[in-house]
């Protein structure tokens, strides 16, 4: 049961504060890829991955020499977060470089980053 300083003592509730949030609420499958992001983010390896490509462009085996993992585990570290739409590839040769899909990625890293430091 929840604590007495999180709920209203008497239930009631304001129409017009209620109806205008209501009518600003996000659609369902923007909801639904917003928790599917903050779900890949939710991983430490993934936030170290984000971090190295966020200072530069990597090969998979830069990546794995950098975070000392297996070149295997950072392959699949990798699909999760270009299939979330947060890093992209390129070939080059044998070689597969990847970046950071764009600026809306670094700066949802920053203002976490910044969060946390705040404290």
């Amino acid at each position: 049961m929840g604590r007495k300083e999180d709920t209203c003592e008497v239930f009631c509730f304001n129409p017009e504060a209620v109806e205008q949030v209501r009518s600003r609420m996000l659609l369902e499958d923007e909801v639904t890829y917003m928790a599917d992001i903050f779900k890949v983010l939710g991983d430490r390896t993934r936030i170290r991955v984000l971090q190295a490509l966020l200072q530069k462009e990597l090969c998979v085996c830069d990546l794995s020499v950098v975070l000392d993992l297996s070149t295997s585990a950072i392959s699949h570290q990798l699909r999760v977060l270009r299939n979330a739409r947060l890093v992209k590839n390129r070939r080059e040769g044998k070689n597969v470089y990847y970046t950071i899909d764009d600026g809306h990625v670094a700066l949802l890293f920053k203002q976490a980053l910044e969060h946390v430091r705040h404290y």
